[in-house]
Order: structure tokens, then sequence, then C-alpha cells
């Protein structure tokens, strides 16, 4: 019986530290992927193989709802530091790579609503 009440309260304790929704995504990685996408945002023309990788890559780790929201706040911290940036070929770009992205991508997205 105290074996029980024991192991009722470690899972407890488990339950109840265990970080609720933490991001594994880093900005690191959002920019370290995009990076060869920036002459293309910022003039248009081909996208580079490199840049759709990195967008496909991106897409693929960004598993869940605070990956997605983190990726989103990277995204709008990067594009509001790097001058000349087209907001116009930014959201188009998941589509000519291939990847489907349920939001547009803009500094005026609401990242916390991305699910």
């Amino acid at each position: 019986m105290a074996l029980a009440k024991l192991a009722c309260v470690v899972l407890m304790v488990m339950v109840l530290a265990s970080p609720i929704a933490q991001a594994t995504i880093t900005c690191g990685q959002v920019s370290s992927g995009l990076a060869p996408c920036i002459n293309y945002l910022k003039v248009g023309g081909a996208v580079p193989a490199a840049c759709c990788n990195g967008v496909r890559g991106l897409n693929a780790a960004a598993k869940t709802t605070a990956d997605r929201q983190a990726a989103c706040r990277c995204l709008q911290s990067a594009a509001t530091s790097i001058r000349g940036i087209n907001f116009s070929l930014a959201s188009g770009l998941p589509g000519k790579c291939g990847v489907n992205v349920p939001y547009k991508l803009s500094p005026s997205t609401n990242c916390n609503t991305i699910k």
C-alpha cells in the first residue's frame, strides 16, 4: 500500500514538474534554415534549392504548436531586422517550395493563434 502511494506521489511530481509546452525549435535553426533565402526575399527571381531545403527542413522540425509559434516569432524578428525584405515574396515562399503553411507569413501575423 505504501509503495502504491509513493508511486502516485512520484507520478504527480513528474507531471507537475514537466514543462507544459516548450518549443524545441530555436531562432538559430530558423535563421540557418532560411539564410539561403535572403537574396530571393529581397529581389525575387528563382528560389534557390538550398532555400527550399531550409524551408522544408524547418517545416518538418516544427512538429508542435509551441514549435510553430516559436518559428513564427523567429521569422517575424528576422524579417524586421533584415532590411529590404519583400513580404509578398516571403508569404509566397512556402508554396514555391511545396510546403503548406496554414497562416500568412507576415509581420502582422499573431503567432499566438497558430496551432
